[in-house]
């Protein structure tokens, strides 16, 4: 979005068309560089069964004998978290850089079906309103 903005593009389009260029990059964007990443491979596994519909009624009962809830347990590691966002950090990098090239293309096309049946982006105004330190 922000080569459409230096180019000038946004010039050529009014609010609503750019939010909907947006919305578009944003469901490829989350779909191929973070959806399709090993984050699929941290969400497979057994999901654990709640009656409560919460989680308050699931624990985790770790080699020490800890009995730990649900809410409270790290699902991965502090590796598998700077490997994930690794490569979701190179998969940005590569569609920005790439997003013209047309194996990338193709790949965006493949996919644009299944990202456009989520649900419509909204702003994150917590993303904005963060206090820079």
């Amino acid at each position: 979005m922000a080569r459409l903005r230096a180019s000038g593009y946004s010039r050529l389009m009014n609010e609503d068309d750019e939010k909907r260029v947006a919305a578009r990059l944003a469901r490829i964007m989350a779909m191929l560089c973070v959806r399709n990443t090993q984050l699929e491979t941290l969400h497979s596994g057994l999901t654990p069964v709640t009656r409560t519909g919460d989680y308050s009624d699931v624990f985790v009962v770790d080699a020490d004998g800890r009995r730990i809830p649900w809410s409270e347990v790290s699902r991965f590691d502090g590796a598998e978290m700077r490997q994930l966002m690794q490569e979701i950090t190179n998969r940005l990098y590569t569609f920005h850089l790439e997003a013209n090239d047309p194996k990338l293309q193709a790949t965006i096309e493949r996919w644009m079906g299944a990202a456009t049946r989520w649900d419509e982006p909204e702003i994150d105004h917590r993303m904005i309103s963060r206090r820079q330190e």
